[in-house]
């Protein structure tokens, strides 16, 4: 995968994620601020009925002034006697049910002791009502147990954080359905594009309603229809060009074969010519010759890609070859061989006519030291031809495998350019990969790596990515 690029699912999963936190704030803040207002009223409302009963009593207890103890007694009895809880501070403090006993703080103590009604929560939830008792300077508090009231409140903010979760677990759900159904398109064109990728040009996306997704996918079939159609065209150019390429080396074969003839005839009198025709019939026997080599380089190349080259395989010494091919072809005074001894199974002509060229072509435009070299990688074997030339500019190191293309102009007179080309067929149907690596002012380097054991000729894509310098 491209650096950069999100994974499958992890959009999905994002959108999930956001509409589940959306969900779940809103649903948070909603349930949160419901509790906190309803719990606030209830208190209130606790409160107000309090305080509103506190005064009721207090009215009572002022029929019992003067306070004597008797009267004390009288008046804590006949409040716990009606189920009301107070606390009685004349003096001394007293509670008429010791269970309910709260101390005052001295907040509400100073409030009574101005002469309004204050009220206070204690930790055990009791709510305590205090004033003065009319007529006198003794202090009535009312004790009201808010359990029943707390307890509800419990049970509500219990079931508002189980709903809470309920709608975050619903949330997810819908998120994720919703996620998947509006990411579904994106998913197809990613399919369709990585089919189109794979060279399945017919792929198209079904184009459903009005919405962008629609505009998206008629534009994505627009572009996929327009690549096929040029494709198409592109590949009907390519097959002219090599049905021409062939016509014409067929063409040429006989008459050139007759030129080869007659210039053999004519190489063999050039003694016997005055010096000023010698010069031209020299001229002739080597334009033959090269012609004679062109038709051969466009015949070859022909039956390539015409997949006509059948292979012979066989085992061959990889450093005996290659010394062997430096030393027939008279390079062996500036090619320097070594490397590693080792067996492999392949076709040696073919295997030779690509060494050939990488040395030749190396013999032909080097400089300094040439060397030709093998070495074992793994389960490979690689051959590796060097030279300390001018070296390749990078922006025509991608083209140097092209046919008719020569990396320097002033070459325009040798050669015609196919060489390279063969070769690298030549090392895909050995299963091979041939690359090159250059510096300008350091010299260049031929990579031919081939597989230890027999394989499959590469597909011609993957023969074309090797040469842009893959191992």
């Amino acid at each position: 995968m491209a650096a950069g690029t999100v994974p499958p699912g992890r959009l999905r999963r994002r959108l999930t994620v956001a509409f589940v936190l959306v969900a779940g704030v809103s649903a948070g803040v909603l349930a949160g601020g419901s509790y906190l207002m309803l719990r606030q009223a209830r208190l209130d409302g606790s409160v107000q009925r309090a305080a509103a009963d506190a005064r009721y009593q207090l009215v009572l207890a002022g029929q019992f002034v003067p306070l004597t103890d008797g009267r004390r007694a009288e008046l804590l009895a006949s409040f716990e006697g009606s189920g009301r809880h107070v606390v009685l501070i004349a003096g001394d403090t007293v509670a008429s049910n010791p269970a309910y006993d709260p101390t005052p703080g001295p907040t509400l103590r100073a409030t009574v002791a101005d002469g309004q009604l204050g009220y206070e929560r204690t930790g055990g939830d009791l709510l305590v009502v205090g004033g003065r008792i009319p007529g006198s300077t003794a202090e009535l508090y009312a004790v009201t147990d808010e359990d029943d009231l707390m307890g509800g409140l419990e049970q509500l903010r219990t079931a508002l954080a189980i709903g809470w979760v309920a709608v975050v677990a619903f949330a997810a759900v819908i998120g994720h359905s919703l996620a998947r159904r509006t990411l579904e398109p994106v998913g197809r064109a990613s399919r369709a594009a990585r089919a189109v990728a794979e060279g399945m040009l017919a792929t198209r996306l079904p184009v459903r309603g009005r919405d962008e997704f629609s505009d998206w996918a008629a534009a994505f079939n627009e572009m996929a229809q327009a690549l096929q159609t040029k494709i198409d065209d592109l590949s009907r150019a390519e097959a002219r060009e090599r049905r021409f390429t062939a016509d014409v080396a067929h063409e040429l074969r006989t008459p050139v074969t007759a030129l080869v003839a007659a210039a053999s005839l004519l190489a063999d009198q050039l003694d016997a010519l005055p010096d000023d025709a010698r010069r031209a019939a020299e001229l002739l026997v080597a334009d033959v010759v090269r012609l004679r080599a062109l038709v051969e380089e466009l015949m070859e190349i022909s039956r390539l890609d015409a997949g006509q080259e059948p292979l012979t395989v066989g085992p061959v010494d990889a450093l005996s070859l290659l010394r062997d091919l430096v030393t027939g072809h008279g390079w062996a005074a500036r090619v320097l061989v070594d490397g590693d001894r080792a067996i492999l199974r392949t076709d040696p002509r073919r295997l030779e006519r690509v060494l050939a060229n990488l040395v030749g072509n190396a013999v032909a435009h080097g400089e300094g030291e040439l060397r030709a070299r093998v070495t074992r990688a793994g389960a490979l074997l690689v051959y590796e031809v060097s030279d300390e030339g001018p070296g390749i500019a990078p922006a025509q190191l991608p083209h140097v495998f092209d046919r008719f293309y020569k990396a320097d102009p002033a070459r325009s007179g040798q050669g015609s350019g196919l060489g390279l080309a063969i070769a690298r067929e030549n090392a895909r149907l050995l299963g091979g990969r041939l690359s090159v690596e250059s510096r300008l002012g350091v010299g260049s380097t031929f990579r031919l790596a081939l597989p230890l054991v027999p394989v499959q000729p590469l597909p011609a894509d993957e023969s074309d990515r090797s040469t842009r310098g893959d191992p």
